[in-house]
């Protein structure tokens, strides 16, 4: 492939996208244009090197990665798990680290023991249907919220909720606890399939790069 050609990379925005950048610099990745604070812009590019770069929202990047639109993706892992692109997942960049479990108060802990129908929130439906029916054999009723899931088994809207925990802060100041972990998570690197296959020195000798600072 010729050397003319930009590789794009889609970060998702706000920390990550800072931590990513971070870490690209120091393989010497730059984007002068992206500490702009104030710019307008939507792409940035390195001219020099044939880098563009572009932010969007975490539950895009898989998107913009496996239609190519992105060759080079960088996105939480939970991301990745309910999104379910067809896309390589090449690196855990081992920031960003949480855990993805299933919380609710301590007389909770009771129901995910004998697999009886119960009510699951969620801003995460795809991975909690694929705890539940694929790994405990567990029929549930699952309900998709957006904003703060910890609400739901307080209102009596679910029993239990699948959410991201840091600290488990939030959790226990309402009276919730992790009563089972589903999988730790971190920003991993993902890689548009076709891209993996026109450009694989460029992106395996970046990968190589990468995983030497980690």
């Amino acid at each position: 492939m010729s050397e003319d050609r930009y590789l794009t990379f889609a970060l998702g925005k706000g920390r990550l996208a800072g931590k990513t950048m971070e870490l690209f610099e120091k393989i010497g990745i730059t984007c002068e244009e992206m500490k702009d604070k104030d710019s307008r812009k939507l792409i940035f590019v390195n001219e020099e090197q044939k880098f563009r770069f572009f932010l969007a929202k975490g539950p895009d990047v898989p998107t913009y990665v496996e239609y190519g639109a992105a060759d080079i993706g960088v996105v939480g892992k939970d991301t990745i798990m309910e999104e379910n692109r067809r896309v390589y997942e090449v690196l855990d960049l081992k920031y960003g680290k949480c855990r993805m479990c299933v919380c609710g108060p301590q007389s909770a802990k009771e129901l995910l023991q004998h697999h009886e129908m119960i009510r699951v929130a969620s801003k995460y439906p795809n991975i909690a249907k694929d705890f539940f029916y694929n790994k405990k054999h567990q029929t549930v009723d699952i309900i998709k919220l957006n904003g703060s899931v910890e609400l739901g088994p307080i209102v009596g809207l679910a029993d239990v909720i699948v959410d991201i925990v840091e600290t488990g802060s939030t959790l226990r100041e309402n009276g919730l606890e992790v009563l089972e972990e589903i999988c730790p998570l971190s920003a991993r690197m993902i890689v548009n399939q076709v891209s993996m296959q026109m450009e694989p020195e460029r992106i395996k000798k970046l990968i190589a790069g990468l995983r030497e600072h980690l």
